[in-house]
């Protein structure tokens, strides 16, 4: 394990979760490499069932959650239809609801699920309603008839692969908030049939891919990603020496030729040092700062 006392640099990872774990877990996993004392977080939950990429933030790159949980999510997922899901996914309990339907016809109805829309949030899910999960109150017996509904935002969605048995894969491409196993079961609701997801792959967060990801137990006090490879997303600034000693004790910096944003990140020679935020006036205020990298 980590020297506790020895502060590892601000790093993203990359990692692939399997099956199983919750992403808390993965979590734990990596803050007994990195140092119980140490920061760890994550951005973006993935349910036990699901696999694919969580991106974990070590030390002080946790700050930067707030500009990294928006990001969109690409997953790929396996419908099965003719049955359906207490869950929605495989945990169930799980029962027959129709005659499974061939790959091509999931393929016809996924148009009409492209867009921005209204989506109901699963009952078995983490969404708070009056103080208590949603899931605690379920798992009780408790009834829940009016299911918070989000505005989501689905941006591509396409048939990859048939897989036989009434079984689809499919690739969706998502803003945040989105419930890939609702997606699924309104689907099936679509369809008639009724279905389930049964198995869910994260595959990308924004421009970070699971290609590059490894296990969960490779994280340590030293590697990773630089903080700037997760925010390509942000405009820049690069500062000077002055500017970035003037920036890392809360000092302003002049902006970016008149262009508001709400975020910037700020770089002293290659690296983020900190994220700025437009004052209203012209400069860049510093919101949250990583290190001084000097």
């Amino acid at each position: 394990m980590a020297d506790a006392a020895v502060a590892p640099a601000p790093a993203l990872w990359l990692v692939d979760k399997p099956a199983g774990p919750t992403s808390h877990d993965v979590v734990a996993i990596a803050r007994r490499q990195v140092g119980r004392r140490v920061k760890v977080g994550h951005c973006g939950t993935l349910d036990p069932f699901a696999t694919g990429l969580l991106v974990v933030l070590v030390g002080r790159a946790t700050r930067l959650a707030p500009y990294l949980t928006g990001l969109d999510k690409t997953y790929l997922a396996t419908v099965r239809t003719g049955f359906t899901s207490e869950t929605l996914d495989p945990e169930g309990p799980i029962q027959a609801s129709g005659d499974p339907v061939p790959a091509a016809r999931v393929g016809e109805v996924l148009p009409g699920f492209v867009g921005a829309q209204a989506q109901r949030v699963p009952a078995l899910s983490a969404v708070k309603v009056g103080g208590e999960r949603l899931y605690a109150k379920v798992r009780r017996g408790e009834e829940v008839d009016d299911l918070p509904v989000r505005d989501i935002d689905i941006h591509a969605l396409r048939l990859v692969k048939d897989l036989g048995d009434g079984d689809a894969l499919i690739e969706v491409h998502c803003g945040k908030g989105t419930y890939i196993r609702q997606l699924v079961a309104d689907i099936g609701e679509r369809l008639g049939c009724g279905a389930y997801c049964a198995a869910l792959r994260r595959t990308a967060v924004g421009a970070l891919s699971v290609d590059d990801a490894l296990p969960p137990e490779r994280v340590g006090p030293e590697g990773g990603l630089p903080p700037l490879r997760g925010l390509g997303h942000l405009p820049a600034r690069a500062l000077d020496d002055d500017e970035a000693a003037r920036v890392l004790h809360g000092g302003r910096v002049p902006g970016t030729g008149g262009v508001a944003a709400e975020a910037v990140a700020l770089t002293w020679q290659g690296r983020v040092v900190a994220i700025g935020s437009d004052d209203g006036a012209g400069s860049l205020r510093p919101s949250v700062v990583l290190e001084d990298p000097r």
